[in-house]
């Protein structure tokens, strides 16, 4: 019991500083973040820091690997519920649910998001390799529904409209702040949810 409780402990704390350091990095940049600073955010000294990671590089190879692992898992779930022998075997209505499960990942992780595209260069070679590679299996898995409905189109015109597609939807955590996408309330976040939802759509299947 003690051990299983201790082990918790190392996981929530795990958990909270990858979420702080997620953070940080995207408010000051990850060159501007101290280990110091790090421990501070989920109070423990900074040597603390080497108990959970190796280094300050660890922890962010950590942070976007766990990232596109998370995106990766979520959408082979979402195929997998789509498969050939299910209902609901409808590339429209995949494709959809690809671009709303993409889409709320931005918005509940937009720290990550903005690491994400800021400090991939950050990562050692390995690292860096790992999460491109997650990366690239994620494209092609939408690239997959996107041919099934449109047929006609190239391997290149695909893959534009794709990584447009991604571009958009990750841009909105750097939009969060701006006047038009400041919403109040639920139904005017919904509202935008299904703005950006309706155009991403759009430059994938026209």
């Amino acid at each position: 019991m003690t051990a299983t409780w201790r082990a918790t402990q190392k996981a929530n704390r795990r958990t909270a500083l990858m979420e702080s350091a997620a953070r940080l990095f995207a408010e000051r940049g990850f060159a501007a973040v101290s280990t110091t600073d790090l421990g501070e955010a989920v109070g423990m000294s900074g040597p603390a820091l080497y108990k959970h990671f190796a280094s300050k590089d660890a922890l962010l190879a950590e942070i976007l690997v766990d990232a596109s692992e998370r995106l990766l898992a979520g959408c082979r779930a979402i195929l997998a519920e789509a498969g050939p022998e299910s209902s609901t075997a409808d590339p429209a209505q995949t494709l959809e649910r690809l671009v709303r499960f993409h889409l709320e990942f931005a918005t509940t992780d937009p720290d990550v998001i903005r690491i994400q595209d800021r400090e991939l260069p950050s990562l050692i070679p390995e690292d860096n390799q790992a999460v491109r590679r997650l990366q690239r299996e994620y494209v092609q898995l939408w690239d997959g529904v996107l041919a099934s409905l449109r047929p006609e189109l190239d391997d290149g015109e695909r893959q534009v409209r794709l990584l447009g597609t991604f571009g958009l939807l990750n841009s909105t955590p750097h939009s969060a702040d701006s006047a038009p996408l400041r919403t109040p309330g639920a139904a005017d976040g919904q509202r935008a949810g299904d703005i950006l939802a309706g155009m991403a759509l759009r430059s994938l299947i026209g």
